[in-house]
């Protein structure tokens, strides 16, 4: 999370912004892609009864030795799904998680090697049946794994110092690199390339962590991409009362160890920066006095919260831990001096709190206790990387689940709702951090999805999916719920009707733990959601219905049949020239009568690096040309994927309608992925 005071800069490279890839290592509650393959919707199918979940299609609950089996039986057969999914013979994959649905079928979620090295932006999902067969595969990229060469032409060394030279950029106190940078095929865009990853260590600007992950071209020295790893984020607690607390007794002493959930341990560092500290212990087993004061206090509020989030993985997704094998992570509370933040890192597996300004207001919250915990779950599934938009969907989910269990939490201390941090006073106005219903409202988050959003940091860019978790759980318009008041707008001024948050938070849990992937950006989650609905309730289904909805309502993608409305698609792959000729894409019109509308749907996705560099436009049947974006416009983003409004009224409706392309600069490369006309 961030505050607006926050002076943090985001990753960036000098001109050209790679698509992000590599897997997720910290998380900060305060900060200073598309996905190629994605799941496609459902096959048609009715539920049961309206409103229910699907007999069998809900993912089943896994003991840790259940799921280590099924991990085992993945593992002896990786070999023959390598050679099914038409993998090269130099690759080679990784068993990285599993998830088992009721009727069988079996989602693993792989990673991928090329000659034994690591393949950032390689990772995919497998969908099987339950009798083996292969249903369906997500994957990061569609780009062949055939990298020119595994042989370096620039040292290591090079890759190093431009590594910490980064982390100087960024401001960061003592960076250094604590192993030497390691050889990966770097597969996040364009074609496979050989390259350096290195982490740089530290401490950020402002005492958070440092693990700067910064790729290098092997082959040229140049930096492919960057981003930052540190993900920001009977007991008498500050912000929830009196509670039970999981402790563990040893002869005369108590100590802060959850054994009902995998030994959980809560840590104090005393205004330390680094190690584990001292785990709480005492002649008792009563903690804090509900004072910041009290060291105690902030330790029962970390240990309370990390039990929630436990409890609700378990209860809700059934999930037994943040890897689901049954291990419990720690936390480490009073971490630095006035430090304002909180954050999950993987390499402790580990969430850490700081104390707030003045010592005053440790950020140990159940939104954000639960907020941390989650960036550890979407590590260990879908790994969305920290940066561009799918930066924003990591961010998102931590912010959806932080909400979600503070509502299953029940604590009439900490009522639910869908604000962010609302106990901890970061603002020291006793405002919220951030707003789900409309998250403009902390002066800095977006309401809706725009072509530019994967260039602004994460905790901004998360706003889109914050609200349309929010539309589909509650719907549109002014409501109160648990003396909170909301009113929350739409993109297209048209309602949302909310299915519900226990029916928002299985399809969006659902499509983090087996339709997204390391570069899901937003119109590939709203993909996954949808596919994920499908599968629990239908395609014909009101909660179907409702995730289109709720996408259209923060401008990612349309309402179903655009009103009423037909379309005409093209899926058809186009590849796009580096600073070559235009390229074109056609799509035929029939059976419409008169000249085409003055609000004719443009809807555009193209894959492709720093989109400033395309040319956009759209060819009516008698080749007049109407300009969709214009080069130079939509800066170093990522991918273009947006609807555009058109009055074409002066056009006769029937014909060959073509979307042309052009990329006018060197380096970035892509290819049109879809694009679609819809005739209100």
């Amino acid at each position: 999370m961030r505050d607006s005071s926050s002076h943090r800069r985001t990753p960036h490279t000098p001109h050209r912004r790679a698509a992000a890839v590599a897997l997720v290592g910290v998380s900060a509650l305060i900060a200073a892609a598309v996905q190629a393959g994605a799941a496609t919707a459902a096959p048609e199918k009715a539920p049961s009864a309206a409103g229910k979940v699907i007999p069998g299609a809900e993912a089943v609950k896994l003991s840790p030795a259940q799921r280590a089996e099924l991990i085992r039986d993945a593992n002896a057969t990786k070999a023959d799904t390598a050679r099914e999914l038409g993998l090269g013979a130099k690759e080679k994959l990784v068993v990285r998680d599993v998830v088992k649905d009721g009727n069988g079928t079996v989602h693993t979620r792989y990673e991928r090697t090329y000659d034994g090295l690591p393949v950032l932006g390689g990772d995919l999902v497998v969908e099987t049946t339950k009798s083996g067969a292969t249903k369906d595969v997500v994957k990061a990229t569609r780009a062949a794994i055939k990298p020119a060469t595994t042989t370096a032409a620039v040292p290591a060394a090079k890759a190093e110092k431009q590594a910490l030279a980064a982390a100087k950029a960024e401001d960061a106190k003592s960076p250094d690199v604590n192993k030497a940078p390691r050889k990966v095929i770097w597969a996040a865009n364009g074609k496979p390339t050989l390259a350096y990853e290195t982490v740089v260590g530290g401490l950020q600007e402002d005492g958070t962590p440092n693990e700067l992950h910064v790729v290098t071209d092997a082959a040229t020295g140049a930096k492919l991409y960057e981003y930052q790893a540190i993900e920001t984020g009977t007991g008498n607690t500050m912000y929830s009362g009196t509670v039970t607390l999981g402790t563990t007794q040893s002869g005369s002493t108590y100590n802060l160890t959850d054994g009902a959930r995998g030994n959980h341990k809560t840590y104090n560092l005393n205004r330390g920066t680094s190690g584990t500290g001292t785990l709480f212990s005492g002649p008792d087993d009563v903690w804090g006095n509900g004072a910041a004061s009290n060291l105690e206090t902030a330790g029962a509020d970390a240990h309370y919260g990390a039990a929630l989030t436990w409890d609700y993985y378990k209860n809700v997704h059934g999930r037994s831990g943040i890897r689901g094998d049954g291990v419990g992570a720690y936390s480490r509370v009073h971490y630095g001096n006035n430090y304002v933040n909180a954050f999950w890192s993987d390499s402790c597996f580990c969430m850490t709190y700081g104390d707030g300004s003045g010592n005053t207001n440790p950020l140990t919250s159940i939104d954000v206790a639960s907020h941390e915990m989650t960036h550890g779950v979407t590590s260990n599934t879908a790994g969305l990387v920290y940066s561009g938009e799918s930066g924003g969907l990591n961010e998102a989910t931590s912010d959806i689940f932080g909400s979600t269990v503070e509502f299953y939490a029940n604590n009439s201390s900490d009522v639910g709702d869908y604000l962010i941090g609302e106990e901890i006073n970061i603002n020291g106005d006793g405002t919220p951090l951030r707003y789900m219903d409309k998250p403009s409202k902390d002066g800095a988050s977006k309401d809706a999805w725009y072509s530019g959003i994967g260039s602004i940091d994460v905790h901004y860019s998360s706003g889109p999916a914050n609200h349309f978790f929010y539309l589909l759980s509650e719907g549109s318009g002014t409501k109160t719920i648990n003396g909170v008041t909301y009113n929350s707008p739409t993109s297209d001024g048209l309602p949302v009707t909310g299915i519900g948050r226990d029916k928002a938070e299985k399809i969006w849990f659902r499509s983090l733990t087996t339709k997204f992937t390391s570069n899901t950006n937003y119109a590939a989650a709203r993909t996954g959601t949808l596919a994920a609905a499908g599968e629990l309730y239908g395609t014909t289904s009101a909660e179907y219905k409702a995730v289109q909805d709720a996408w259209a309502g923060v401008a990612v993608g349309t309402r179903p049949g655009g009103g009423g409305g037909t379309s005409f698609e093209s899926g058809t792959d186009v590849s796009i020239p580096d600073n070559g000729a235009a390229v074109t894409s056609p799509i035929t019109v029939s059976g419409r009568t008169g000249n085409a509308p003055s609000n004719l749907q443009v809807a555009v996705d193209i894959v492709h690096t720093y989109i400033g560099d395309l040319k956009v436009d759209l060819l009516a049947p008698d080749g007049t040309v109407y300009t969709l974006k214009g080069y130079g416009t939509g800066g170093s983003s990522d991918n273009l994927n947006t609807t555009y409004t058109v009055n074409a009224s002066s056009e006769v409706a029937n014909g060959v309608w073509t979307l042309r392309v052009q990329d006018n600069a060197a380096i970035d490369t892509g290819y049109i992925n879809s694009w679609k006309l819809t005739f209100p």
